[in-house]
């Protein structure tokens, strides 16, 4: 269907060199509002993610869940430069990949750096998304990333990928450092969600623990207007948690659920970033993407896209498969449990059909399937963080009883097994959100083929379409306007009416903040503060939309592709054949997890390109800044430039995400 490769799952898994984390002390509370809940939390040193600002409160902690089996959940809250109310949730996608992703290589306030041979920084992002929000990056379903079940010693295969529990004796043929031990979760694939539903009700339960703990970050004792931005799988858990919440604010108000024990969780804004929401509106313009995009390329034979496209319509295809499975899941399994095992294996089907036979034909290509200008292996966003999130020094400073793992292969098995990907239509949920009065943002980058932006494009269509008949008539017909970055340039075009709006950004891949950070940040304080995606002035929702042409037809020259950078903790997915050999064949030197062929390759990233870097200590290494860290930006008027990237230069590492492996034909999502 959708989404990274499950081998990506496996070889984003990391662990440290030291073995297992060091004991840190936490504080550890009962919630003030539900006392099965408890929350173990800790302020991280200065400098573990360097902020805009030393005032900006941060803590990183867990809440403990109740349940079946244990959970613990866990959460980095960053309070904003500026003081405000707002709060966002940010989640990466998979299902099964870390926000911490996100935190470090895209829209926190962060970023890491090296500062010498075996020493990491960070320093402040000008465009994190704490510019104009408290926001809180969750770590979720269970065991994903620094989330765990039961603290579970073992080993790491970083040249394969896989996991052993217990811990097992280094490989004779396998170099040292390729095989390390370290702590995980269980490895139980039973101790985590299996569907959407379930990690929705979850996170509900730990936003009810984090609320509660910390009051002032919530507007009122009573009510708590979030906002909810999420990314590729988000596409599914946005609207699906969103939709949860009403419900359980509903059950609140009618007595269902005890109203001393709980806290509303209302929604205002919710945001998805190349989202990939349903396979019967998006999974048709794989082939189309393929073969007809606005970058010139036909990165697959024609005719071999044609059979794709015919297939999802066939008798027996993709469609017919999907409308199976959810008919099975309406009459047999209506609360998404994923434990009826008939409807699990209709789902599951639909699910291989249509990756296999609808998009698994661009692997053809031997492109990423986070941006289709860039060959095969991509390195992209930079893995540096990796090693970084597995030093000793970092898991003390935020008090993790585990080492880091990127994405959870058994929280991917677990979706597949249910074969949530297909289960559910989530318009309608996205309709009547819009229908509540919440505003909804589609962001999308267009070089993008996992989600790409003309499926996005039509599921904008398809919301409007079952959001009312004023929707249905006028979000159709208002016209894409640039989106105006700032004095100098516009980073895409928008199509806006209403509460909802729909954006194409320009020469961006999958995880748009990591290639459009200013674009990026600027739409999301637009949806975020209700303003025109556009122009970020002041609108009245309930009358305004954008004007120009009916379509975003916009088109460039394909990029050229960057040269991959090989990480040693994500060899599958960043490392040529060549140089994986180097590494079995102990040729070559790594620097900082990086392979080079000479040591004189390397260079250290203390320049003056490390402004504002803060170590461990606390120590501010440069003092210098060339970027104000605050405010928002309003067009008065349209720059002549008809487009200009808003991402930073590249010099080593540049563009990508992260490349499938041929071996393997299952994909999963960040």
């Amino acid at each position: 269907m959708n989404l990274p490769l499950v081998s990506l799952l496996l070889s984003l898994v990391a662990t440290t060199l030291a073995q297992y984390p060091p004991v840190s002390n936490l504080t550890t509370i009962t919630s003030p509002v539900d006392g099965n809940i408890s929350i173990s939390y800790k302020s991280p040193p200065i400098g573990t993610c360097q902020t805009a600002f030393p005032t900006q409160q941060q803590y990183t902690g867990w809440v403990h869940i109740p349940g079946n089996y244990s959970t613990n959940t866990f959460f980095w809250f960053i309070s904003a430069r500026d003081p405000t109310d707002k709060l966002t949730i940010w989640l990466n996608g998979g299902p099964g990949s870390s926000s911490m992703l996100g935190l470090f290589t895209g829209n926190g306030p962060c970023e890491v750096v090296e500062l010498a041979q075996g020493k990491f920084g960070t320093k402040a992002r000008d465009w994190g998304w704490d510019r104009a929000s408290n926001i809180l990056f969750i770590d979720q379903p269970n065991q994903v990333g620094f989330s765990y079940d039961k603290p579970t010693n073992g080993s790491l295969d970083l040249l394969t990928g896989n996991l052993y529990t217990p811990p097992q004796v280094l490989p004779n043929s396998q170099p040292g450092n390729l095989f390390l031990n370290g702590t995980f979760s269980s490895l139980n694939a039973n101790n985590t969600a299996n569907t959407t539903e379930i990690a929705g009700m979850v996170i509900w339960h730990m936003l009810q623990g984090f609320l509660g703990a910390f009051p002032q970050y919530r507007p009122n004792s009573t009510a708590v207007g979030v906002h909810l931005f999420a990314e590729s799988y988000g596409g599914k858990y946005g609207p699906a948690f969103a939709t949860l919440w009403d419900k359980q604010n509903k059950r609140r108000s009618n007595g269902t659920i005890s109203t001393n024990g709980t806290i509303d969780i209302k929604l205002a804004s919710l945001g998805i970033i190349n989202g990939c929401v349903d396979d019967l509106i998006q999974a048709p313009y794989y082939p189309m993407m393929a073969v007809n995009n606005t970058f010139g390329l036909t990165a697959i034979n024609p005719t071999r896209a044609q059979l794709a496209s015919a297939s999802f319509s066939s008798s027996g295809g993709c469609r017919d498969l999907i409308n199976q499975c959810r008919a099975a899941v309406n009459s047999q399994d209506q609360e998404n449990s994923g434990n009826v095992a008939g409807v699990n294996t209709l789902c599951s089907t639909a699910y291989r059909s249509c990756t296999a036979n609808v998009m698994e034909p661009y692997l053809d290509a031997g492109r990423s399937v986070y941006d289709i200008s860039h060959l095969l292996p991509d390195s992209f966003p930079p893995s540096t963080y990796l090693e970084y999130l597995n030093t000793a020094d970092f898991q003390a400073a935020i008090g993790s009883p585990v080492n880091f793992t990127q994405t959870n292969a058994q929280v991917v098995s677990a979706f597949q097994s249910t074969g949530d990907h297909e289960r559910e239509s989530l318009v309608p949920n996205i309709a009547a959100l819009l229908r509540s009065g919440v505003r909804v943002g589609l962001m999308y980058g267009d070089l993008d083929y996992i989600c790409n932006w003309l499926g996005g494009e039509a599921i904008s269509l398809a919301i409007a379409a079952q959001t009312s008949p004023t929707y249905a008539s006028l979000f159709p017909t208002s016209g894409y306007a640039p989106i105006i970055t700032n004095e100098t340039y516009i980073g895409g075009v928008v199509r806006q009416f209403g509460n909802l709006s729909f954006s194409r950004i320009y020469d961006a891949g999958h995880a748009v903040s990591s290639y459009q950070p200013e674009t990026a940040f600027e739409i999301f304080a637009r949806i975020v503060f209700g303003t025109s995606i556009s122009t970020g002035e002041v609108i009245n929702s309930s009358v305004y939309n954008t004007t120009g042409p009916l379509n975003a037809t916009h088109t460039d020259k394909l990029p050229s592709s960057p040269s991959p950078t090989c990480y040693l903790r994500n060899i599958g997915e960043t490392c040529n054949e060549g140089q994986r050999n180097m590494i079995i064949s102990k040729k070559g030197v790594v620097m900082n997890n990086v392979l080079y062929t000479d040591s004189a390759d390397w260079s250290t990233a203390v320049s003056s390109a490390t402004a504002g870097i803060v170590d461990h200590t606390g120590s501010v290494l440069v003092v210098t800044t060339t970027q104000v860290l605050t405010g928002l930006f309003t067009a008065t008027s349209t720059p002549t430039m008809t487009k200009s990237l808003g991402a930073p230069s590249f010099t080593v590492h540049i563009l990508g995400l992260a490349a499938p492996l041929i071996a393997t034909l299952l994909f999963v999502s960040f």
